[in-house]
């Protein structure tokens, strides 16, 4: 991660409330309004924080969800499938006899393999969240 993504990010982590206004935000980490802008407009596209209205306000709060590494974990693996479909499109095109084919199988088997595992590990993390809660 970019490195004032990251400085808002773990700010917005570590607040009481895990919300800040773009202004506190600038307050806190001693930066322009313009970078607290940009470093939001990024963690919100990677699914990291959302924008919600202060009540009673105009302004804008950026917050960071408890599940935000889920999400954009969940994100990520939906680009690995898009990626799966154009290595297919590449292996039908050159042929596993090809060098180049048999390269592309391999990447195309990694990802195979990354889905797989993802989907059981994201299995895991729920079942413990689940335990977890109902302690």
């Amino acid at each position: 991660m970019a490195r004032m993504p990251a400085r808002v990010f773990a700010a917005l982590l570590s607040s009481d409330e895990g919300a800040l206004t773009s202004a506190e935000l600038g307050e806190r980490l001693r930066v322009s309004p313009a970078a607290v802008s940009g470093a939001v407009r990024h963690l919100a596209q990677v699914n990291m924080v959302s924008r919600e209205r202060e009540p009673g306000s105009r302004r804008e709060r950026y917050r960071v969800q408890g599940d935000q590494w889920h999400s954009a974990l969940m994100e990520r693996e939906a680009v690995l499938r898009g990626w799966q479909a154009t290595l297919r499109e590449g292996v039908d095109h050159f042929g596993l006899q090809t060098p180049q084919g048999r390269r592309i199988n391999d990447t195309l088997e990694f990802f195979q393999f990354l889905e797989k595992e993802f989907a059981l590990l994201m299995d895991r993390w729920e079942a413990r969240r689940t335990r977890a809660s109902d302690r």
